[in-house]
């Protein structure tokens, strides 16, 4: 549906992009992550047809977004980072004239403005499209600006940062409805926050400084994060350096933390690389006689891989 090949971006002397490549099979939602500056939006205005790239190729569903931009505007729906509206209009009126620009013919324009509403949650309460869009809210500014989007029922959205500037009710609306959007669109969304794409996204490619440096399912990068495994324990019945001291001979262990919680010594224990060592530990604890509470294993979560590629890209550069 979507593939980049080699595409590069240079803004005077300034590279923005950095000879990316990259798939995306149809009917899927992507997250496009990255710091802010990594060349997200850069790369999805090349997609869009919104600017050239300075080399490198790509086509999204099927036609070359440089030799074919029309066909390629025309199966896609883009929703940029700053929704650009005409405040002095009305939201029905809006969509009529967008829908218009678009090329719907005259009967088609109600109907697709209606299906549109409906789907982006405008429809209710009834008079929200009859309402001027400078008295809206920043959320429902980003419905009007993706009911625009859908307007023609394209096969690709390109959503830019769709929930920036929203509180956190409105992200939550902003979230199901692209989730929803993805069964019958291919979606790519960019963003800087992780938890983010990690709840809508089947797939993540993380972008930083120009480049791609990494790619996949959120379960595949979480198998990439280096460094060990934790376990933490909360343990009572001797003195915390005792039982401390007794965990660190577990093998396996590289090292134990001990902190007070309370009544209740909390032990850190930091393992070999990819390690479980819980069943070890609690057989320990059960031969020592100790009070147990807690027993959990911490492994290197997506937050981890995100911030260790890009400092790595960050330090590199």
């Amino acid at each position: 549906m979507i593939e980049v090949k080699h595409l590069t971006k240079y803004y005077g002397r300034t590279l923005a992009v950095d000879d990316i490549s990259f798939y995306i099979d149809a009917g899927s939602v992507v997250g496009f992550l990255g710091p802010n500056g990594a060349g997200k939006t850069t790369t999805l205005r090349m997609l869009t047809c919104f600017m050239p790239a300075t080399s490198g190729s790509a086509t999204v569903a099927d036609y070359d977004v440089f030799s074919q931009s029309l066909q390629v505007r025309s199966r896609v729906g883009y929703m940029p980072e700053n929704v650009p509206l005409y405040p002095e209009m009305r939201v029905r009126e809006y969509l009529m004239f967008r829908a218009a620009l678009r090329g719907l013919g005259h009967k088609r324009r109600s109907s697709a403005v209606d299906r549109a509403a409906e789907r982006c949650w405008l429809a209710k309460p009834e008079d929200m499209m009859r309402r001027r869009i400078d008295q809206l809210s920043r959320g429902y500014r980003q419905r009007v600006g993706l009911a625009d989007c859908l307007l023609h029922e394209p096969e690709v959205l390109v959503l830019d940062e769709p929930t920036i500037g929203l509180d956190p009710a409105q992200v939550r609306e902003m979230r199901n409805l692209i989730r929803s959007l993805g069964e019958n669109h291919t979606v790519i969304l960019s963003s800087h926050i992780l938890a983010e794409v990690e709840q809508i996204c089947s797939r993540l490619v993380i972008i930083s400084g120009g480049r791609i440096v990494a790619q996949g399912t959120s379960s595949e990068l979480r198998r990439q994060v280096s460094g060990p495994s934790r376990v933490i324990v909360e343990l009572k019945g001797g003195r915390p350096e005792q039982m401390a001291a007794s965990v660190a001979d577990v093998g396996g262990v590289l090292d134990v933390q001990h902190t007070r919680a309370g009544n209740w010594t909390r032990l850190t224990v930091q393992c070999a690389e990819e390690a479980d060592l819980r069943q070890d530990v609690a057989a320990l604890v059960t031969a020592k006689g100790y009070q147990l509470r807690e027993l959990r294993r911490e492994i290197g979560s997506l937050e981890d891989f995100f911030v260790q590629m890009t400092y790595e890209q960050t330090t590199r550069d």
